[in-house]
């Protein structure tokens, strides 16, 4: 099973050859690289799931959309929503290149894959397009609102403010915009499209507040693997400061209080709010696996470290899978 960070030194060598070389296939994939592909799932996955959600609750939605309208208008919010990921994890990897070289070597600025020009370059395209997109296509909320998770985005990484390097601060930065601004954003763009009127829907509501409790844990947990790397360059986070076991131990438990509560939230919502069977059994089986996943753990080890955090990734996109029958 593939996990962030296992890379073939020889091949990594080859590649940034390759691409120093002038090779475009080469230069392309590091680009690839350069957007932290594991990010993108979750953005995906949270514009589709969103979409589909917004229109399957909202009466005569289906029937009515005007999909001439509606799918380019979709593919051009979420090429916005692509672009703004790409801004934010390109930015952090040209301020963390000598982080990276330590904890993340594999990175293309930090290998020399990508050079900081062309990263230079990626991101201030990404970061110019994306906002002139939702500028252009979406209401000035939700302008509003992107321009508040690109500037989230760009403090954590960038000085004087560099939010990355508290704990708190960093936890909210990610909690906000992977968390509350993408669901809501995405939910409320599609309702505008469809010419409905806004109103909390309990199931967008419950998918805001619990991925924001979930991307909470993933800024903390994000930070496991790359406890030495911190160490070296100061940079303070909950793994550095009490633990690789105690932060895994804490992480694991908040997200089974997310689970639980979830799974309250199905037992006793009225009828007809929420699909019981998979509000309930659906968040029993994600909570079972992770629990299961957790025993497996070993803190001193950095390639099980980096396992027990793809698996943190993989419920998260599993949850935005079961969202779709909730």
């Amino acid at each position: 099973m593939a996990v962030e960070g296992d890379f073939d030194p020889d091949a990594l060598t080859k590649s940034v050859e390759a691409a120093k070389s002038g090779s475009l296939r080469a230069r392309f994939r590091a680009l690839y690289k350069f957007t932290r592909p594991h990010t993108i799932r979750g953005t995906i996955l949270a514009s589709i799931t969103g979409t589909t959600r917004a229109l399957v609750d909202t009466p005569g939605a289906l029937a009515n959309v005007n999909w001439s309208i509606m799918l380019p208008r979709a593919v051009v919010g979420m090429i916005a929503l692509l672009l703004g990921n790409a801004f934010i994890v390109g930015i952090n990897q040209i301020y963390d290149i000598e982080i990276d070289r330590m904890n993340k070597p594999f990175l293309p600025v930090a290998s020399g894959e990508m050079s900081s020009r062309a990263a230079w370059a990626a991101v201030l395209t990404a970061g110019t397009i994306g906002p002139v997109i939702v500028f252009s296509f979406f209401p000035r909320l939700l302008f509003g609102l992107y321009m508040l998770g690109w500037t989230l985005g760009a403090v954590y990484s960038v000085p004087p403010l560099r939010t990355k390097r508290d704990p708190i601060a960093a936890g909210l930065t990610i909690a906000t915009v992977r968390g509350f601004l993408l669901n809501f954003g995405v939910y409320y763009a599609v309702i505008d499209a469809i010419g409905g009127s806004f109103k909390w829907n309990p199931k967008v509501a419950f998918i805001a507040r619990f991925m924001t409790c979930f991307a909470a844990v993933i800024a903390v947990t994000k930070d496991l693997p790359d406890i030495e790397g911190d160490k070296a360059n100061q940079i303070q986070t909950l793994a550095t400061k009490i633990g690789v076991p105690a932060v895994a131990k804490g992480a694991t438990a908040v997200l089974l209080l997310n689970y639980l509560s979830a799974i309250l939230r199905g037992l006793t919502a009225s009828a007809g709010t929420f699909n019981r069977c998979a509000m309930v059994g659906g968040h029993t089986a994600l909570a079972t696996m992770l629990a299961l996943r957790f025993t497996k753990l070993d803190s001193t080890s950095i390639p099980s470290v980096k396992m027990y955090y793809k698996h943190i990734w993989d419920n998260f996109y599993l949850e935005y899978v079961l969202y779709m029958f909730i």
